[in-house]
């Protein structure tokens, strides 16, 4: 179901500092206090904001290694941190309903989730019969930085908007972003695609919440 708070911006990323670029220009606004990078790799986020950074992750250089889906809690105290960041992690976890739960466990006030549109990354390969998308496919050797699920846009918008039944949360921002494409080439997809939840499953890369704790 599509909810009329949900907006939309044209925005792409060719690389991970992008998207951190993207969020510390988009949602600024969030990333103050005590701040904790869920999935941080080199932790480049760190030099990007004025808050105490505490990044976590698998592999990279984070503060604390963490193996998201072999511990039962995060090694962190409830309401430990004024915002959480976490962008595009839950996608790679078997265990990604428990773990959104420890992310409102220990954070204060904000939490900011983004998750991939697999369907729209997988559209031209398997349309073109060649290529390969991303995350996924039989590599050769057992690969770590993979996804364990595969879902549309409006399968994370009702995931996510799922979570505010299950936890003390609201949405504050809800957004989707879609490749930048000119007027004219975006008008010719909404004339075939007359169905708005179509078009989004088809053309938004990804979606970005920011929840707030409620008091």
């Amino acid at each position: 179901m599509i909810t009329p708070n949900l907006k939309r911006e044209f925005v792409s990323f060719s690389e991970r500092e992008e998207r951190l670029s993207f969020l510390v220009e988009r949602f600024g606004k969030y990333l103050f206090g005590h701040i904790l990078d869920v999935g941080c790799d080199t932790a480049v986020l760190r030099a990007r904001v004025a808050g105490l950074y505490v990044g976590i992750d698998i592999r990279g250089i984070p503060d604390v290694r963490v193996d998201l889906e072999k511990v039962p809690f995060l090694p962190f105290k409830d309401a430990s941190f004024d915002c959480v960041v976490c962008l595009d992690v839950l996608e790679h976890l078997d265990n990604l309903h428990h773990v959104f739960g420890e992310l409102v466990r220990i954070s204060r006030r904000f939490i900011i989730v983004s998750l991939p549109n697999n369907w729209a990354n997988a559209r031209r390969p398997i349309e073109r019969g060649r290529g390969h998308i991303g995350h996924y496919g039989l590599p050769p050797e057992p690969q770590l930085d993979r996804h364990k699920w595969f879902f549309s846009f409006s399968e994370a918008l009702t995931f996510l908007q799922s979570q505010m039944l299950k936890y003390s949360v609201s949405l504050k921002e809800l957004l989707a972003l879609e490749k930048p494409r000119s007027w004219l080439v975006r008008m010719m997809r909404r004339l075939r695609w007359s169905s708005k939840e179509a078009y989004l499953n088809r053309y938004v890369h990804s979606l970005w919440a920011v929840f707030e704790k409620d008091e």
